[in-house]
């Protein structure tokens, strides 16, 4: 590795010297970490009944067997610790939900196993499915980008990556493979077991035919979380994130994207390419007017919700939207594993005249759940308020219900504060990758009918829950409320940790009550990507995105407020409604251009609505 590579990949060790390192938590400590996982599972865990009826597992019971299987061992005749780890996190990988995790302790947590490649599928003319090299890690000259991978240590491709997603399991097939396809190349070891060979053998074709290449595996320091995920806060509380793409995400960036570093230190704004908006979040939004073959559109990637501070980020979308064409905009969230669930629904506002319904989230109702909802009913810091679920958990017991009431995590006020600021037609484009907060804001651009949803896969990676950490949880009953026993919750050895899916998520508007959990968000048009696709920049992926944005109606609702005079610019708007601080003010009815409306009164805020053919299509806020 030369200087051009970020300083951890020119530092990384070989995985079999790595391993060396590892293995020494006693038997003890092992006893713990079952027993720790045992209450989450089976007192804390919001799916524990989806997932029992729909995959047929029993996580419960294997971990009491592993239990007993413990007691009869002594640290003399204990079973090598590998042995041990791959049990404990088969038992959680077996509930198929990327938000219950096993985090293995000390020397793996914080590190990576990676090979100095990435692959990526995608499709020829006649449907066969190839797999590429996408990128490398700099002065890596063994596979040219855009090489075909055929074999993967023998074993052809598609089956390399089917097995190995079976391994990594997602909640449905396309989030299965590609959980598969990106763990061939890539391993947060806080969450995935290293590999069990020290390399691979890649078969590819080169020019002269199929030819064998050998790569070793390995292994560095990843960059760190953007949020405290353990700590009694607000954003740790409303975390919805899938840690592995997570992981992956800030992975990618230290391996492929090292200016994208440098940027983000700079607390500056920057463009990374002559087309890009300059933006002070690089490593969270990418904007850029993309040209089609259907016209110009802006195209605003999100690569991540992981924020701590959700009305910044927001503001930085609403801003970044707005220098982009007002014709039409892609929102693409591929690979985005979630984050703060704030900022995944606070963003839906901006693109849609209608108030924004959160979706809902309960507990799975138990005592362990009924005492930390009970400590917290009535938070005085204002930390976490957990009150709203209290008194159902409360009753759960003479009532029998299953689990609490639904209430909302992310405010309805803060969801609905700005109102809508892009008022072109908007097109969402996923993938399998998409999980937790953004499959929430998925889930919320379909319920709230936004506009097309564009997949390059048949669904999402369908993860619907809030995810708390044994950290966390910890903190939550740290301190001992008069009358209440010891907390069940034990610090875990040589810096391990649990998450589990809290509160599960359920769907508004026609599908009100749903859970998102295993059933996810299907698009309503797909796109198989291409080589182009791969190879230069998503050409016929952002073409078929700007076919569809091209048949939508192009909307303008511009407005300007000073004292009792409203100065309105509209397109395709043919009524609009006025209303001063949430009470009806004026109507008129307009064409395409200038108008202007007469106030009787004022106020601090003016709201003007747009209809076309009396159907709510435009809207927008204005301070007065």
């Amino acid at each position: 590795m030369t200087a051009t590579a970020h300083p951890n990949v020119a530092n990384s060790v070989g995985l079999a010297e790595f391993l060396a390192t590892a293995g020494t938590l006693t038997l003890a400590q092992r006893k713990l970490l079952v027993d720790q996982a045992l209450i989450l599972l089976e007192q804390n865990y919001a799916h524990l009944p989806l997932k029992v009826a729909m995959h047929a597992v029993n996580p419960v019971q294997r971990l009491r067997v592993l239990r007993a299987r413990l007691e009869r061992q002594t640290d003399a005749t204990a079973e090598p610790e590998w042995q041990f780890h791959r049990e404990l996190s088969s038992t959680f990988h077996s509930v198929r939900d990327l938000h219950t995790n096993y985090l293995l302790p000390a020397p793996f947590a914080g590190k990576i196993a990676f090979l100095p490649f990435q692959l990526e599928r995608c499709f020829a003319a006649d449907g066969t499915e190839q797999y590429l090299v996408a990128r490398t890690v700099a002065d890596f000259n063994g596979l040219a980008i855009g090489a075909e991978v055929t074999h993967w240590n023998g074993m052809p491709i598609a089956r390399a990556v089917a097995l190995n997603g079976a391994i990594f399991a997602g909640s449905n097939t396309a989030a299965n493979l590609a959980r598969g396809l990106e763990s061939l190349t890539l391993r947060p070891l806080v969450i995935q077991l290293p590999p069990d060979e020290d390399w691979v053998v890649v078969t590819f074709q080169g020019a002269a035919g199929a030819e064998d290449i050998r790569v070793d595996w390995q292994v560095t320091d990843n960059l760190p979380p953007m949020t405290d995920v353990d700590s009694l806060s607000p954003a740790a509380a409303a975390q919805g994130v899938d840690l592995d793409s997570d992981e992956k995400a800030r992975a990618k960036k230290l391996l492929h994207a090292p200016k994208v570093i440098a940027a983000e230190a700079s607390g500056e704004a920057v463009a990374m390419s002559v087309t890009d908006v300059a933006t002070t979040m690089p490593g969270v939004f990418r904007a850029r007017p993309v040209v089609t073959p259907s016209g110009t559109f802006g195209h605003l990637r999100i690569f991540t919700f992981s924020v701590d501070d959700p009305e910044g980020f927001l503001k930085e979308f609403v801003r970044l939207a707005a220098l982009l064409p007002q014709n039409g905009l892609i929102v693409d969230v591929r690979d985005n594993g979630g984050g703060h669930i704030f900022a995944s629904e606070f963003l839906l506002q901006t693109m849609t005249p209608r108030s924004i319904s959160p979706e809902p989230v309960q507990f799975l109702s138990t005592p362990l759940n009924l005492r930390i909802c009970r400590r917290h009913a009535d938070d005085p810091t204002g930390q976490i308020d957990l009150g709203p679920w209290f008194p159902s958990l409360d009753s759960s017991t003479e009532t029998g219900q299953a689990f609490s009431c639904a209430h909302t995590i992310s405010p309805v006020d803060g969801a609905n504060a700005v109102g809508q600021t892009y008022h072109g037609p908007v097109l969402l484009i996923t993938d399998a990758r998409v999980y937790s907060a953004t499959d929430i804001f998925a889930a919320g651009w379909a319920d709230h009918e936004l506009g097309p949803i564009l997949g390059v896969d048949d669904n999402t990676g369908a993860g619907g829950a809030n995810v708390w950490t044994h950290g966390l949880l910890m903190q939550l009953l740290k301190i001992p409320a008069p009358g209440d026993p010891e907390s069940p919750y034990k610090p875990l050895p040589n810096k391990a940790n649990m998450r589990v899916s809290i509160r599960r998520t359920l769907r508004v508007g026609k599908l009100s009550g749903t859970p998102v959990e295993d059933l996810g968000v299907r698009p309503t048009h797909q796109h198989k990507l291409t080589r182009a696709d791969l190879l230069e920049g998503n050409v016929d992926l952002l073409a078929r995105a700007g076919s569809l944005l091209a048949a939508l109606p192009v909307r303008r609702l511009g407005v300007a407020v000073a004292g009792t005079t409203v100065s309105l610019d509209t397109v395709n708007l043919d009524r609009v409604d006025i209303y001063v601080d949430g009470r009806p003010a004026t109507s008129l009815d307009v064409t395409d251009g200038a108008h202007t409306a007469t106030l009787s009164t004022t106020g601090t805020e003016v709201r003007v609505e747009g209809f076309s053919e009396g159907q709510l299509v435009a809207a927008r806020k204005v301070a007065s």
